[in-house]
């Protein structure tokens, strides 16, 4: 991934976390796109699992 890349998906992460208002069920969904994006950040795939997770697009 480049250093481009890595600096939108930051930039994104942070834009959604503005976007938080504390309400657990009105953010589920923002918080959503924050894990999938901080997963794509870190390269992260889930446990036990050698190909790319379908579930999250991560």
């Amino acid at each position: 991934m480049s250093e481009l890349q890595l600096k939108e998906l930051e930039a994104q992460i942070a834009e959604l976390k503005s976007q938080l208002t504390g309400d657990m069920f009105a953010d589920m969904e923002i918080r959503d796109q924050i894990h999938n994006l901080e997963m794509k950040l870190k390269g992260v795939k889930p446990m036990d699992s050698s190909i790319d997770c379908i579930g999250c697009g991560s």
